[in-house]
């Protein structure tokens, strides 16, 4: 009955009213975020969203766009900046998925969207992570977040969506603030951390 009914209403309503207490957290940052980066402050990428929809994922930008001699972009732990390192260690480029979650392209609680490349790498199991919406956060950012490795983390998504439920959720939303505040299991650098599931994935299934 809740994931049904009550759960899309919820998250438009918190996420409207979020929208609006943090307007002028959100009109600071993009202000020193178009001076920091040097224009656009916002970074937007494809990501399978419910029933392996795609869409644009937007947050705000912690890398420039340096590249090496030919062209190429330099590795993200050099394009990281000391404003986007700031950014990603209080979770604060974050803030703008809460318009894709007033679109409906996202819930507050749900699966974190991954990577669109990841698709033909999941298990038949782990596929059940994109029968809902993803999440701005969720139990396997609760249970370790980057520093949990790919089966265990995905196994997280799964095991939610198999107990939705208010109560879980809202167990979810405390324990995110906890770690947000406490900056407990956030890597700065997520690839110093985590693979690529599908570079992970390509090497086990050739073996």
């Amino acid at each position: 009955m809740y994931a049904k009914y009550f759960k899309r209403m919820l998250d438009f309503t918190l996420s409207l009213g979020a929208i609006i207490v943090l307007s002028p957290i959100l009109l600071v940052l993009t202000i020193v975020g178009t001076v920091a980066m040097g224009g656009n402050p916002f970074f937007t990428q494809d990501r399978p969203g419910k029933n392996e929809k795609i869409f644009k994922l937007v947050k705000f930008r912690t890398m420039n766009n340096k590249k090496d001699k030919k062209g190429n972009l330099l590795p993200d732990e050099k394009r990281l900046t000391s404003y986007g390192r700031l950014l990603r260690s209080t979770s604060l480029d974050e803030l703008p998925e809460l318009f894709n979650i007033l679109k409906g392209d996202m819930a507050i609680i749900g699966p974190r969207p991954l990577l669109v490349q990841y698709l033909p790498y999941y298990k038949k199991n782990e596929r059940k992570r994109h029968s809902v919406r993803p999440g701005l956060t969720g139990l396997a950012q609760v249970s370790g977040r980057n520093f949990l490795n790919w089966d265990d983390r995905l196994a997280c998504d799964v095991k939610y969506v198999d107990n939705i439920s208010l109560k879980e959720d809202v167990k979810i939303i405390l324990m995110t603030i906890k770690i947000v505040f406490k900056k407990e299991g956030i890597s700065v650098d997520s690839t110093s951390v985590e693979s690529y599931l599908d570079e992970e994935r390509a090497v086990m299934y050739t073996k």
